[in-house]
């Protein structure tokens, strides 16, 4: 079993499960489905191709730095209605949802250490941009980081690599919260693909959710 290990810091970060139509929400930690999607990125996978070998790999996340959920207003006109066409009087309020100056630890754990090792490497010279959640949204720090394939499980390795974010000392014993993928039981989240990301079919997934405390 091993881990791989990944940081996600940027000022902006969205990652949303349950959007329709006009509005994208945004959960409080990244999605399993957007992160896969930033491996395929790293990997230059085609969103027509299958997702099985990374859909299969359990996931967890360290919330290093809770982000600030902000609401940025937007609007589009020209937008194609119900019948199928284009009206170009018509303008949609779009309310997009994302989080402000949020630091994750994610973890991706499978038994294939070797495929682990040719994702961490497509991480550090990326085929495509990567992007947390939309395309808009860059990291402001490398995803890759060095020696981020761990020989341990997955809740180990998110309890023993180091704090991604700076802290005040008033701060420093503050306990981390951790969220780990389930295999039968928990609270749902509809992120888990199902199919190749250009069909945009997704199920239910488990998860759990803890606090650790890291040193700093």
């Amino acid at each position: 079993m091993a881990t791989l290990l990944l940081r996600l810091a940027g000022p902006m970060q969205s990652w949303g499960t349950t959007s329709r139509f006009d509005e994208r929400d945004s959960q409080l930690e990244p999605s399993k489905s957007g992160v896969l999607g930033l491996i395929c990125a790293a990997l230059g996978r085609d969103r027509a191709e299958p997702v099985d070998d990374l859909a299969c790999l359990k996931m967890g996340v360290r919330v290093d730095r809770e982000g600030l959920l902000m609401r940025d207003y937007q609007t589009a006109t020209g937008v194609i209605s119900a019948a199928g066409k284009v009206d170009k009087d018509r303008t949609v309020i779009s309310p997009r949802f994302y989080l402000a100056d949020a630091v994750f630890l994610v973890g991706l754990e499978g038994e294939d250490g070797a495929f682990l090792e040719h994702i961490h490497t497509a991480l550090r010279v990326p085929h495509w941009p990567l992007a947390l959640g939309r395309k808009s949204l860059p990291p402001s720090e490398p995803v890759w980081m060095k020696d981020a394939v761990c020989s341990q499980g997955l809740r180990d390795a998110l309890n023993a690599w180091p704090r991604l974010a700076e802290v005040s000392p008033s701060h420093q014993a503050n306990p981390l919260r951790l969220v780990l993928e389930q295999e039968h039981s928990g609270a749902v989240r509809l992120d888990q693909p199902v199919a190749p990301f250009a069909q945009r079919r997704f199920g239910p997934r488990y998860i759990a959710t803890e606090v650790i405390h890291v040193p700093v």
